[in-house]
């Protein structure tokens, strides 16, 4: 397996995971996300696969199939008033195909997203994920994340 940045060629299999990953969540929030749905349109992806302030990881096999992916964004907090300058590498979605689960791709993935943020001189490394999807909770607390700040919410 190799971690490398995403290519357009990648597009279709980055769209399928990201498929699965829409309905992990409309599973699990229906009254959030919608059924059936893109997150990205082939020029938004394309775009984002470009930019070296949203730099996707994917993990590929011996053939150059995608098997999971890291979508991540660098983010700073220049001149805030109460926030230091630290430059943080924020996964906004790691995704492993469902079918190749537990085969330690997602810790792959992980490790290649620390390695990366090291590299680009980050202090740290966040990521957010929704109360409903515990076992990604798991495997994020197995790679030793702690919490940094919890979200809430009152349904009305």
């Amino acid at each position: 397996m190799n971690v490398r940045r995403a290519e357009e060629k990648d597009m279709e299999r980055i769209h399928l995971l990201l498929s699965q990953v829409a309905m992990v969540h409309h599973i699990g929030r229906p009254d959030l996300f919608k059924k059936g749905t893109r997150k990205y349109t082939d020029e938004q992806l394309k775009e984002i696969i470009h930019d070296d302030q949203r730099p996707i990881l994917v993990a590929a096999d011996s053939t150059d199939k995608v098997l999971g992916y890291a979508f991540c964004i660098f983010r700073q907090n220049l001149n805030s008033n109460i926030l230091t300058d630290i430059k943080t590498l924020y996964i906004d979605d790691l995704c492993v195909d469902e079918t190749l689960r537990g085969q330690h791709i997602g810790k792959a993935l992980y490790n290649a997203a620390v390695k990366y943020a090291k590299e680009h001189g980050c202090y740290n490394l966040t990521l957010n994920v929704w109360a409903c999807n515990e076992s990604a909770m798991k495997f994020y607390e197995s790679c030793g994340l702690k919490p940094q700040k919890v979200g809430m919410e009152l349904v009305l």
